[in-house]
């Protein structure tokens, strides 16, 4: 098992992934993982949709992408569609940290799924209309990211454009730049 640090510094959300399939159990553990997410009120807000390749749903998923995600995050072993509740079930009042929860609950399977050797690319890129059509969504529920999962292949594989970005060097601001004591 990898170290939560271990983890954090070096999970990331690659573009090419393996044809090997995730196993259902192990899936699962990933979905343990989120339901640990601290959230607002204990009310965990986060939902999930998921479709594993080769199958309609996966495809139904896929076409909500933005063209540029499409061309890669079709070779994933399982496409997952972050979603959250927008109001608390106790009083059907307005949730205002929903998405927040939701993003908490997410990094929890990223991080899972990397002590898994599974990879995690989270995408904002993707047409919420098509899913809420596609999957029948209730409006008070409403998609947060699309998450592609799979186990990492060569990026070799990619068109030039997106192996060089899978290639590059992480980059990430310098804590200066976001840690501070207060203004003025």
């Amino acid at each position: 098992m990898k170290s939560i640090t271990e983890a954090i510094y070096n999970r990331r959300s690659p573009r090419s992934y393996s044809d090997k399939k995730i196993p259902e159990n192990v899936l699962l553990e990933l979905f343990e993982a989120a339901r640990w997410a601290p959230s607002s009120m204990n009310e965990q807000p986060w939902l999930y949709l998921y479709a594993y390749n080769g199958t309609e749903k996966f495809n139904k998923i896929l076409d909500s992408l933005v063209p540029f995600n499409k061309q890669w995050a079709k070779n994933a072993s399982v496409l997952v569609v972050s979603l959250a509740k927008k109001t608390f079930d106790y009083n059907n009042k307005e949730n205002k940290y929903y998405f927040y929860d939701a993003g908490s609950a997410n990094q929890n399977l990223l991080l899972a799924a990397f002590n898994s050797d599974i990879y995690g690319h989270p995408m904002g890129g993707f047409e919420s209309s098509i899913l809420v059509n596609n999957f029948n969504i209730p409006t008070n529920i409403e998609p947060v990211c699309v998450i592609s999962l799979g186990y990492l292949d060569s990026p070799d594989k990619l068109p030039e454009d997106l192996r060089t970005r899978e290639i590059a060097e992480r980059q990430r601001r310098p804590i200066e730049e976001f840690v501070i004591q207060g203004w003025g």
